[in-house]
């Protein structure tokens, strides 16, 4: 049987991708790290919603009417209206995690979700950057901040992923380092002064 080489490039960019790893993190943060948080369902409720419900249903129903070709939104000129809309996502989260009065960590996760959101728009505008790179990498970052190295051989799966998305030729090498790169520094700069370590 022949090796099929895309097929595995595929099944790593849906394991690894921003509708999978963030919510796994975001549990992981949440369930883990807030234990004793009576409020860290309504916490993740809300961390889920804006991560995953929102984000999928927004593609699927965009996909349904046509205006992205692509579950992955491959081409850089159809990213403009789901980054615009997923920025409001997340500060509509934050603004409900701000009313459930939850750890300024977890706030923060939303807050820079929709800043960082705005960014790689911004960058949209101009150059195609791997949103799943970027995912991947701020979301080990935010498992640094909480729980230390010990998390860091996570930073194993970017090499994976960088290989999968080229692979796939959805993005080039630049894009795929640059998005891990950033995803990590801005994460980690952001919530650093967020939560003031």
């Amino acid at each position: 049987m022949r090796f099929d080489v895309h097929r595995l490039a595929d099944s790593i960019s849906w394991a690894i991708s921003p509708v999978v790893v963030a919510p796994a993190v975001y549990c992981a943060i949440t369930l883990l790290g807030y234990a004793d948080d009576p409020g860290k369902f309504s916490y993740l409720t809300v961390l889920f919603a804006a991560s995953t419900a929102a984000p999928m249903l927004l593609i699927y129903g965009l996909k349904k009417i046509g205006k992205v070709s692509d579950y992955n939104i491959t081409f850089r000129e159809q990213r403009f209206i789901p980054l615009l809309v997923l920025t409001f996502v997340n500060v509509l989260g934050y603004e409900f995690m701000q009313q459930l009065h939850a750890p300024r960590l977890l706030t923060g996760i939303l807050l820079f979700n929709a800043v960082n959101t705005v960014l790689i728009l911004l960058v949209t505008l101009q150059w195609k950057i791997s949103i799943h790179l970027f995912t991947l990498t701020s979301c080990i970052a935010l498992l640094f901040l909480k729980f230390g190295v010990d998390v860091l051989w996570f930073l194993t799966l970017v090499p994976l992923l960088m290989w999968s998305r080229i692979s796939l030729k959805a993005h080039n090498f630049m894009q795929t380092l640059v998005g891990g790169v950033l995803g990590f520094l801005i994460m980690f700069a952001e919530l650093t002064w967020w939560i003031g370590l």
